[in-house]
């Protein structure tokens, strides 16, 4: 079969937009360790492709670091239970998940706990 010039040219361009979308679903973590990270939320970003819970947490030496915990897309969270004031500044929650392999201070989240005890999970953990 011969495909004319503008059936070649929307076949390119298709394939050019989906393997850019079809990667940035891989997220570049270590799937072998869940990482437990606990702290104050200093922003929550309830937005597309990815919410993200940023955590200011204490360090064994005194100090602190910043870790982003981000989530799956809005409509996949919500499916969960999830808003955009399940989490808000100030709360203190732990957060599990799994870590960028560079050592990023990024986890995609599995759950959240909050101090009360409640949870708020993901991919059916």
């Amino acid at each position: 079969m011969k495909l004319s010039s503008p059936a070649w040219i929307l076949c390119f361009g298709l394939a050019s937009i989906t393997g850019p979308a079809l990667a940035h679903h891989s997220w570049p973590v270590d799937m072998d360790n869940l990482v437990t990270v606990q702290g104050t939320v200093t922003a929550f970003m309830w937005e597309n492709p990815h919410p993200m819970i940023s955590l200011t947490v204490s360090t064994p030496d005194g100090g602190t670091e910043e870790w982003q915990i981000g989530g799956p897309a809005i409509n996949r969270m919500e499916a969960k239970g999830w808003t955009k004031t399940t989490v808000n500044p100030g709360d203190v929650i732990t957060g599990i998940g799994y870590q960028f392999r560079d050592g990023q201070k990024i986890i995609r989240l599995e759950k959240i706990t909050f101090t009360d005890g409640k949870e708020f999970s993901l991919y059916g953990r």
